[in-house]
């Protein structure tokens, strides 16, 4: 299942559907502007600090002289432009390819990136929302900084231009009513706010009376992480029938459990089960952020 849209006040217009593969209809909201300038100001304050350490590095192998002057500055070199290269796309890479789907920045504002067919998010989507920043910003960015550096040296005409595509790219987002990014719209992904949250406790002892008469292995019980058991109590929250039973369906069948209880028992006593058990799991320091989290 996919994590539940515990969202702050949107208006309707900056709300999407997004179906999960369970069948759970949830309602994201679209990041603001604010949140993706504020995301990547603190994403690029860190690749900043990052690259300056790489420089540091560079002009240490560069002192040491290692091999001669010669092999000491090609080395150096190669470190930096590999490492430069490494930060500006591995950094987003990774953190939005890991089981958060955030960097540092979007964690912060409170984002996430989201595939939005419903799907889990795949590694080949984050690669090519990300690359595509080589072209969006980096590389019409690179002849800017050399239209100036080159004290008029080089052909204005190609920094205007440079110029233009930056901008045509940086605003992209507001000319299309998902705001998405070049790399969004190939990538078939949002980026949402979805704040932190927690389980709440209150349907938790709603339901003991119903919880304790199913029993379920701790394999069963491991077979989803907190994401998960937000949008099952979500679904029994909201208590609509049909989502109900997809939802029970879909359970049943992926933990091999086929009990003779009503659709919304069963389910009541799986969240129950879930969360005591990862509770108890808490008390060893473990806990899984959704199903995938091996």
């Amino acid at each position: 299942m996919a994590r539940p849209a515990a969202l702050g006040p949107h208006l309707a217009s900056d709300r999407r559907r997004l179906v999960t593969p369970e069948g759970v209809d949830l309602s994201l909201g679209l990041a603001t502007g604010s949140q993706r300038v504020g995301a990547f100001l603190i994403d690029l304050m860190i690749m900043v600090v990052s690259l300056v350490a790489l420089t540091l590095l560079a002009l240490w192998i560069l002192s040491a002289g290692a091999g001669g002057f010669g092999a000491a500055q090609t080395v150096a070199a190669v470190i930096w432009l590999l490492g430069f290269f490494v930060i500006r796309n591995g950094y987003f890479i990774v953190m939005e390819g890991g089981r958060r789907a955030a960097t540092f920045g979007k964690r912060a504002t409170g984002l996430r990136v989201v595939a939005r067919s419903g799907e889990r998010l795949t590694i080949e989507s984050v690669i090519a929302r990300n690359l595509t920043r080589e072209i969006e910003v980096y590389l019409p960015l690179s002849y800017v900084f050399y239209a100036i550096g080159s004290g008029g040296g080089g052909d204005p005409l190609i920094g205007w231009l440079a110029a233009g595509w930056l901008l045509l790219f940086l605003l992209f987002p507001l000319f299309n009513q998902d705001r998405l990014r070049i790399g969004d719209l190939l990538a078939g992904t949002w980026v949402v706010s979805i704040p932190k949250r927690q389980l709440s406790y209150d349907i938790s002892a709603s339901m003991a009376p119903r919880a304790g008469w199913l029993r379920f292995t701790p394999e069963q019980l491991d077979a989803y992480g907190v994401y998960e058991l937000q949008t099952l109590e979500r679904v029994l929250r909201e208590g609509q029938w049909e989502t109900v039973q997809r939802v029970a369906y879909t359970i049943r069948q992926k933990i091999d459990h086929w009990d003779p209880a009503h659709d919304y028992d069963f389910l009541t006593a799986y969240y129950a089960a879930s969360r005591a058990h990862m509770e108890r799991g808490l008390l060893f320091g473990r806990r899984r952020a959704d199903k995938f989290d091996r």
